[in-house]
């Protein structure tokens, strides 16, 4: 299919985000089977090493730590890190400064979020009981809202969704919901979703893992109350990067932490034994910063300057029209059925597809230099990282796709 790699071409000639690519350590693309380097479709999982972190990582742990050592919670800016790094992602989903704070992982950020969303409906005085949740959750968001509940003395009700504006009643306390699908990249009407939950009198909180990075968000925009999201898929973080946690400004003084720690203590170096919150971000603090991760995520964020999140939400959007054109041509009809929607408005940045023996494929992808991931039992997933992913990437991965169905997985023949 000359046509396709030669519009891939075009298109990356043509693409304003193109020059983001060399501030990443990425593998060269090769049409060779023995060449296990190529195209990396997994950024929704981990994100690319953005070129300037080692160099930063080694300041840190050299001069910062090694030379300065405690002095550097003052000199280096330790200390403040949690909330600086919040104000370099609030841009990204749509929050003004002064809202997000840095620290702790998704899920301990999940668990705040929910208790204290609850505790805030609880201090109304109208007996809400119930906290919904997304049935299509990821498992942990699901495990931590259960726990949440138990802890708050609240029922706990699945629905997806699509079902949530029925789900809503005055016994609604809060809604956890997921901002796009981790399995199929479907993208949910956060807009939407939150006015209803507002006309309900309950409280959104919602989990951006797969869509900070990726696409606009609004959280200010459209009146959020709280949100949470990792940082080591689309914003490059790292393995284990720190999460992050928003608390809309005006409810900031009524987020009640479940997790009162003394980072979050209005005088942390008081040392009293009665707690009183901090104001502000501060508020959603716990314990003493994890500062090595923590600033290699501020280096990592650095590839964002500049940036426009438009601009990547319509790359994004470019990206995944051509990978299923390109899979529509080369993998033919019945190997594979997409599971993400074709609706623009519906899409994360993701594409998932459906076939047989879905884990051998991805295994042989690898070996071909195609990376993207498998979720049980089915599922092949390819995350499309704009800053760093171009069209003759989706190209190759959609060729090699059709190789693998088509020759190596169905008839057993070695790679070509």
């Amino acid at each position: 299919m000359s046509e396709l790699r030669a519009r891939a071409g075009a298109l990356d000639a043509a693409d304003e985000l193109a020059g983001s690519r060399k501030q990443f350590v990425l593998d060269a693309v090769s049409d060779h089977a023995a060449d296990a380097a190529g195209v990396y479709l997994d950024g929704n999982s981990l994100g690319a090493l953005p070129a300037n972190v080692p160099g930063h990582v080694e300041d840190v742990v050299r001069r910062q730590w090694g030379e300065l050592r405690i002095r550097s919670w003052d000199e280096s800016g330790w200390w403040t890190a949690p909330e600086r790094i919040g104000d370099r992602i609030a841009p990204l989903v749509g929050a003004a400064p002064g809202q997000i704070v840095v620290g702790d992982s998704t899920s301990v950020n999940v668990f705040k979020a929910v208790v204290a969303a609850v505790r805030m409906a609880e201090s109304t005085g109208t007996g809400r009981d119930e906290i919904l949740v997304d049935a299509t959750t990821f498992p942990t968001d699901g495990y931590i809202a259960e726990s949440a509940a138990r802890m708050t003395g609240r029922t706990l009700r699945p629905v997806t969704p699509a079902e949530v504006p029925g789900a809503l009643s005055d016994r609604t306390a809060a809604v956890l919901l997921n901002h796009v699908d981790y399995r199929t990249g479907r993208l949910h009407d956060l807009p939407s979703l939150t006015a209803a939950v507002h006309a309900a009198g309950a409280l959104a909180v919602w989990d951006l893992c797969h869509s900070a990075g990726a696409l606009p968000v609004g959280l200010d925009e459209h009146g959020v109350d709280l949100a949470v999201g990792c940082t080591y898929k689309y914003l490059n973080g790292g393995p284990g990067s720190p999460a992050y946690l928003y608390v809309r400004h005006d409810l900031q003084d009524r987020f009640d932490s479940p997790l009162p720690g003394w980072n979050s203590h209005t005088e942390p170096f008081g040392m009293r034994p009665a707690y009183e919150p901090a104001s502000g971000a501060p508020r959603g603090r716990v314990g003493t910063p994890d500062i090595l991760s923590m600033l290699a995520l501020e280096a990592a964020l650095e590839v964002w300057d500049g940036v426009s999140i438009d601009a990547v939400r319509a790359k994004s959007l470019a990206l995944t029209d051509f990978f299923l054109e390109c899979v529509g041509a080369y993998v033919g009809e019945g190997r594979v059925e997409s599971l993400t929607p074709v609706a623009h408005a519906e899409r994360g940045s993701q594409v998932a597809l459906r076939c047989e023996g879905a884990g051998e494929v991805m295994k042989r992808l690898i070996e071909r230099g195609v990376v993207g991931d498998f979720r049980h039992p089915d599922v092949l997933r390819f995350g499309f990282t704009p800053l760093y992913v171009g069209f003759a990437d989706v190209e190759r991965a959609a060729r090699v796709l059709g190789e693998v169905l088509t020759g190596e997985v169905l008839s057993g023949e070695a790679p070509r």
